[in-house]
């Protein structure tokens, strides 16, 4: 017998909505096991008297051994840092962003040249977020500011200092302007499904709304509640997209928690996930998402990773500060994402065991030591501070890369080390973490 979905699809001109319902013969129970078999996750371990867990995920192009930390290249490149750097620094897989890559190159040119991974040359696993958070950052204009300071603050039109609003929600989906050149587009759960299934990338992610500290209560109730029906659109189409192509490799959804600071929400949002079911089987993995009151992050994670099933991975978007990466493995998560790593190198902000230091200062510009002692870098096993003191003073390009290459190496290597704690049992993982903070912070 064939599982059949009624399928709600809406079209957007001229300012009006309309819907019609129509049924998608999909696979049958047995094949669409048989399909999803190709992505799994295993816990493995056990952090003593806490959340966290070290486990191993199986995707079509490899497996990532978590916690791991996944490095972003938002248009199918980390910034400054070739495939190859990347793999050899230790990535397991990197993250790339849909609606970056829907305006350029287009999602038709990535799937015309074999998906995401053969277009950049990547042989491991890849992720897409669903381009959720570029209506927060379109819209409000915070654009990488995930947690935030809001106290005494409430606004639901609220927009950064200096900004321009180019992007409007509605029940239906999104309406944006182009940051490169204002033209118009739609986005709408079945958009966001269509590009990352052109763009093929293992992991994707559900198509969501992402809302500041500073909406109001009834604004973030109004927003989980769109957000869950655009979750039960984005598995409907997900699941009509495998089943049109069934010989492509499996892509695994990622269903996106939000709630903001709310406990009630937070929960709510992951047991409403939790709980959608579609042709034999609900989301893959969850994300948690949104902005997150960063002095709570722990406990925030914590609520809704209690929320969720063991059997699946999660994944926290937009973080990798040190002391948040120990809160939140020690929480539940098992992977996560940030631009910061490479950013911050850019502008000459260094990682070290002794915490963070911008190299470009003039302290800097004879100091023949590497950039970190303790790192096993290329660059640190390679080349000096005052080498790229001198490269990034300079602008030149290769300075870009060397920092990159080590800025991502840290945080790479520190989750790994984590994982490798909580393997090792005991309390392996809070000596690390105690360790390894009260040295950071300068004791």
């Amino acid at each position: 017998m064939w599982a059949v979905v009624a399928v709600a699809a809406r079209s957007f001109a001229a300012g009006q909505f309309w819907g019609e319902r129509r049924r998608v013969a999909l696979f049958s129970p047995v094949e669409w096991a048989r399909a999803r078999s190709a992505f799994s996750f295993e816990v493995l371990a056990r952090l003593p008297g806490g959340g966290g867990r070290a486990g191993l995920i199986t995707t079509p192009h490899g497996q990532i051994r978590t916690p791991a930390f996944i490095p972003v290249g938002t248009a199918a490149a980390v910034k400054g840092a070739t495939p190859e750097q990347m793999a050899a620094l230790g990535a397991q897989a990197l993250l790339a962003n849909a609606y970056h890559l829907y305006l350029r190159p287009g999602p038709a040119v990535v799937e015309e040249a074999g998906g995401l991974g053969a277009f950049m040359n990547w042989p491991g696993p890849t992720f897409t977020d669903s381009g959720g958070f570029q209506v927060l950052s379109l819209g409000a204009g915070f654009k990488k500011v995930l947690a935030m300071d809001t106290a005494g603050l409430a606004d639901d039109q609220v927009i950064a200092k200096g900004s321009e609003r180019l992007a409007t929600v509605d029940d239906d989906g999104v309406t944006f302007r182009s940051h490169l050149d204002g033209s118009r587009h739609r986005f709408t759960p079945e958009v966001s499904m269509r590009v990352q299934h052109q763009l093929g990338a293992d992991i994707i992610f559900a198509f969501d709304e992402c809302t500041t500290l500073m909406n109001t209560r009834p604004y973030q109730e109004r927003s989980l509640a769109r957000t869950q029906a655009w979750a039960e659109r984005c598995l409907a189409e997900h699941a009509r997209l495998t089943a049109l192509s069934p010989a492509r490799p499996y892509q695994a959804l990622f269903g996106v928690v939000q709630g903001a600071q709310f406990e009630d929400l937070r929960r709510r949002g992951a047991r409403d996930l939790a709980g959608l079911e579609l042709a034999g089987g609900g989301f893959d993995g969850y994300g948690i998402g949104g902005a997150l009151e960063k002095e709570n992050l722990a406990t925030i994670v914590g609520w809704v990773c209690s929320e969720l099933p063991e059997a699946r991975p999660r994944h926290l978007l937009g973080i990798s500060e040190v002391g948040d990466l120990f809160a939140a493995v020690a929480a539940g998560a098992d992977t996560f994402d940030c631009v910061a790593p490479a950013r911050s190198a850019r502008h000459g902000a260094i990682y070290s065991a002794d915490g963070r230091y911008n190299v470009t200062r003039a302290a800097h510009a004879r100091d023949f030591g590497p950039l970190d002692a303790d790192c096993d870098c290329y660059t640190c096993q390679s080349y000096s501070r005052a080498y790229l003191h001198h490269l990034l003073r300079a602008r030149e390009l290769l300075g870009y890369t060397l920092a990159t290459i080590h800025n991502e190496r840290f945080i790479v290597r520190l989750v790994d080390s984590m994982r490798a704690a909580i393997e090792s049992g005991g309390d392996a993982f809070a000596r690390l973490r105690d360790g390894f903070l009260n040295r950071y912070s300068g004791g």
